[in-house]
């Protein structure tokens, strides 16, 4: 979209469409400025070749979703220019009183009429990048399943006036199953065969996420060089984020993972309000996780990050350390662009003062 003004894009037709799971709505406005509605076409690629192949050179505006990566890459296939809108940046669209398909495509094709930056436009993954985020994911449904499987084990037994030992998740299923009451194992055994392959299978996604690592991903691993911070992690920022030059400051890296906080100031009015959450959410949870661990018990290693956190946690208050992780999260994200950018190798202790004695001397 960089490489046309809005003129020259008022010079194509404007085709607002709005992606439906099985029909799409469209709305034109020709360059004369003329409007019509064209019938509803198939949600598959045949559909879309069949109405957008022989057509003119157009501008089509899509809301983001789950078809969007797929009809933006086909579209452009066939010559058509394509804005992607990011609903959550519109509110026209996304709290509409009249929140109808029609009504949506109708509001795409105006707004991207007016100016395109009224929409927030979004860039998507390359189809190699977003299947190579298919695997962390695909494990994370998995860890979820083993997750729900493992509470409603340890809540059946609980009804019993009993408790299973604490213990690491991945292990469970081996170290609890012996206090298993015997009136509960008609019902709990085969959830224990169920976590144990569920536990071979995650083992499996490790191991294709290290070789994934190893080979085309190196610097998953520098970005994760912080105690806490896995592969994982630093797998996913680098698939998530793609290119590290789109950011001109690291800083910009945690309201693009919307985990800084939303602003609604107006006069001597400031309100402390919630994270934006925007972005990509399972980037966010694993930011949360790595920084839940820094500040938790299990982290050996004292670190500048950690110290800094736990001073936010002292502030009290009611929800003090949960802000302090959050806002150790949205470190985290701005330091592993600053590692992957600069190339540096990372510091737990002393880093500023080194960086200020250096500049000195």
């Amino acid at each position: 979209m960089t490489k046309y003004t809005q003129e020259q894009l008022r010079k194509l037709d404007t085709i607002g469409c709005d992606l439906g799971d099985k029909k799409s709505e469209l709305f034109v406005i020709g360059a004369k400025e003329a409007t019509w509605r064209p019938d509803p076409i198939a949600t598959t690629r045949d559909g879309f070749r069949k109405f957008f192949e022989d057509r003119k050179r157009a501008h089509v505006v899509l809301e983001v979703g789950t078809h969007s990566r797929w009809t933006s890459a086909l579209l452009e296939e066939l010559g058509h220019m394509v804005t992607v809108a990011n609903p959550r940046n519109v509110k026209l669209i996304s709290e509409s009183n009249r929140k109808d398909d029609d009504v949506d495509a109708e509001i795409l094709a105006r707004l991207g009429r007016a100016d395109v930056k009224l929409l927030s436009p979004i860039k998507h993954r390359g189809e190699g990048v977003q299947a190579d985020l298919a695997i962390p994911k695909g494990r994370d449904a998995l860890v979820r399943c083993r997750t729900k499987l493992i509470n409603q084990a340890r809540g059946l037994v609980k009804s019993f006036g009993c408790r299973l030992p604490k213990c690491d998740a991945a292990y469970f299923h081996r170290q609890t199953k012996e206090f298993v009451p015997e009136a509960l194992k008609p019902a709990l055994l085969p959830l224990y065969e169920v976590l144990e392959e569920l536990a071979k299978r995650i083992a499996a996604f490790d191991k294709t996420i290290e070789e994934l690592v190893r080979t085309r991903y190196p610097d998953a691993e520098h970005v994760s060089q912080m105690k806490g911070v896995g592969l994982l992690t630093g797998l996913v920022f680098i698939l998530t984020l793609e290119d590290k030059s789109r950011f001109a400051r690291s800083r910009d890296v945690g309201p693009f993972v919307g985990l800084n906080p939303r602003r609604r100031k107006s006069g001597n009015s400031d309100p402390q309000l919630h994270i934006t959450k925007a972005g990509d959410e399972f980037l966010r949870r694993l930011l949360v996780q790595d920084a839940n661990y820094i500040l938790g018990p299990l982290c050996r290693q004292d670190s500048d990050l950690r110290r800094w956190a736990l001073k936010l946690c002292e502030r009290g208050g009611k929800a003090a350390r949960k802000r302090a992780k959050v806002a150790l999260a949205r470190k985290l994200a701005v330091l592993m662009h600053r590692l992957w950018v600069s190339g540096e190798v990372y510091e737990p202790l002393g880093y500023r003062q080194d960086k200020k004695k250096a500049h000195a001397a």
